[in-house]
């Protein structure tokens, strides 16, 4: 084991071990009442029966080993991802049935598409509909007639809310099911070339949506790798989801093997069987390092700089972004993938995939490799890439000795990078995320003067109008968990991306997000703590230089009398008005209320 991921999970492990202790106390016991449905009266088991088949009742009436599979379904055909799912359910319960097994749809939960939310009202919900999803599996789990659960999400905030959920449900086995992406279609470079050319107004509406639709053409998970596939790396590289089973696309018999042999394996695992391994006991601070590793080692969304934070603290494990920097420092990067690169996730899986990438990792000690897993002890079962063999049958072999692409997939002794692809930046300004594996070494420093806006349309009308032409950080406030729900400021990217080209020193900073798939621009986002709770960043004005270092980890403003004006400046309030009421938001008002720090998870659930 590398020396800093060793000390790294030490600190963590010392850090959470109350909470942690207290968290297996309480999954212990529940698991203790053993299956909670032989406890429950006849008429909750009635109930609980009424709309299964004739078949399904014997089963559940009759047989004391025949596990009841609990699916939490986040199927709508908004979501290409997602759409897939449709025919999960009933596949799933034909698997069941043939070992002797039932299952039920426990719930479907809200899953909403950040790419038609982008830059529109909604994306101001999109990370509160994390802790909704998280709420609504609670409340599919806690009928109590469940042995354990499949779950079926792949998208931005649906896995960490079905993740953080499940945690709670601690003494239940768990295992999540993908649906693989879709096929590739236009190249990730010529649509973003078409989308800076929009922003500069040289082509219309007509060829933007002809770009676009290009690249979005069916079902499957959005090939670039931004927060939906850095989701399935992650459920794959802790464990919770088969090997080699995150990006084989949808429709092919394979994907329907997997499917199958998923629903097998959580029954293997129920409190009914002797290979009981409920996912609080399964998930603890090396897997949620191992976590971390992966996210590094791919470059991927810095949105999980938030959600790995909070999923960790419903496992009672606390982490925190030192903890990513520290492990950013020795952790290589070694795949290339949009916006870090050229290719997709569907060139990555055929260069060697997950399984590849899981093995050098192990093999340079970046990873805990003895980790529970939903096929028991080990990480090692990870380095195989399933197929079907020529019986029809699922079939697993170890991966390739050597990428199949180096231009997409590299081996730990040549990285792309000796270092992962996130800095923690901090000074004056407070604390925040940088991510640089897709920004050239020439533009991790930046020091130029603020231009101040408070939401991203004003942004855009300033670089209509040529305001922006000039080296300039462009400092978004107002963006946060409290003030609007924090949300994606990805139509940025493009305009910012050209002023960047035409040879000006531009960088972004925010207390936003930014989506999983940009990169270009440097840029500090997550900037805790946020304007609204007179965070630093409100008393940024025009003109104020700022640095931004990602070698050094340092954001500063730069201008003489800035700590001055921090503790003697009465500065108005904030005027947030326009995210209070509208599409819906106005029921979100709670959430913002109760909404945490970015640092800490930007957790609205009011829980401890």
């Amino acid at each position: 084991m590398h020396p800093v991921v060793a000390a790294v999970t030490d600190r963590i492990r010392e850090r959470s071990r109350s909470l942690r202790e207290s968290y297996l106390t309480d999954i212990a016991e529940a698991a203790a009442e053993g299956p909670v449905r032989t406890g429950l009266s006849c008429t909750n088991l009635a109930h609980d029966y009424a709309s299964a088949t004739d078949d399904e009742k014997l089963i559940l009436r009759s047989s004391v080993r025949a596990a009841n599979i609990g699916i939490v379904t986040a199927y709508n055909d908004v979501l290409s991802a997602h759409a897939p799912y449709r025919h999960y359910p009933e596949q799933i319960k034909q698997a069941l049935a043939e070992q002797g097994h039932v299952a039920q749809v426990a719930s479907g939960v809200p899953a909403m598409c950040d790419g038609v939310t982008q830059g529109q009202s909604g994306m101001e919900m999109s990370l509160f509909s994390r802790d909704v999803i998280a709420l609504s599996t609670a409340v599919a789990l806690s009928h109590q007639v469940f042995d354990g659960a499949l779950m079926l999400g792949i998208c931005d905030k649906i896995v960490p809310g079905l993740l953080m959920a499940a945690l709670r449900f601690g003494h239940l086995p768990c295992v999540f099911v993908p649906s693989g992406p879709m096929h590739s279609g236009i190249s990730n470079q010529d649509k973003a070339k078409v989308r800076q050319a929009y922003a500069r107004g040289d082509v219309d509406d007509e060829e933007l949506l002809k770009s676009e639709m290009g690249s979005y053409h069916s079902e499957g998970t959005c090939t670039f790798y931004g927060t939906a596939n850095s989701n399935q790396m992650l459920m794959e590289i802790m464990g919770l989801q088969l090997p080699g089973s995150s990006f084989v696309p949808p429709g092919g018999n394979l994907r329907r093997l997997l499917t199958a042999e998923a629903t097998s394996v959580v029954t293997r695992i129920t409190a009914l069987e002797a290979g009981y391994l409920p996912i609080g006991q399964m998930i603890d601070e090396r897997s949620m390092v191992n976590a971390m590793v992966g996210l590094l080692a791919t470059g991927g969304s810095t949105n999980h700089s938030i959600h790995l934070v909070a999923i960790a603290r419903m496992a009672g494990i606390l982490i925190d972004w030192q903890d990513m920097a520290d492990l950013s420092e020795v952790v290589p990067l070694l795949t290339r993938m949009y916006p870090n690169g050229s290719a997709d996730v569907n060139a990555f899986h055929e260069a060697g995939g997950m399984p590849f990438l899981i093995r050098e990792l192990l093999d340079e000690g970046m990873l805990h490799g003895d980790v529970r897993t939903i096929l028991g002890e080990g990480l090692q079962q990870w380095c195989q890439m399933p197929y079907e063999d020529d019986k029809g049958q699922l079939a697993w072999k170890a991966v390739a000795a050597e990428s199949g692409d180096l231009t997409v997939l590299a081996p730990a002794h040549a990285p792309f990078l000796r270092e992962g692809g996130m800095k923690l930046v901090s000074g004056n300004l407070g604390r925040a995320m940088m991510k640089v594996s897709a920004v050239p070494d020439d533009r991790w420093v930046i020091e130029a003067p603020a231009k101040v806006f408070t939401d991203q349309q004003q942004v855009l009308d300033a670089y209509r109008a040529g305001d922006l032409n000039q080296d300039v950080i462009v400092v978004v406030k107002g963006q946060g968990p409290r003030a609007n729900g924090m949300p994606e400021l990805h139509q940025l990217t493009p305009a910012l991306t050209n002023l960047q080209e035409q040879g000006y020193r531009v960088a972004l900073v925010t207390d936003g997000r930014l989506s999983g798939a940009s990169g270009k621009v440097p840029a500090a986002i997550h900037l805790c703590p946020e304007a609204l709770t007179d965070g630093p960043v409100h008393a940024v004005r025009d003109g104020d230089m700022i640095c931004l270092d990602g070698h050094k980890g340092l954001l500063q403003v730069i201008t003489p009398g800035f700590e001055q004006r921090l503790t003697e400046e009465v500065r108005a309030p904030l005027d947030v008005s326009a995210s209070r009421k509208g599409n819906g938001r106005e029921l979100f008002q709670g959430f913002r209320m109760l909404a945490g720090p970015a640092d800490q998870g930007a957790i609205s659930l009011g829980w401890e």
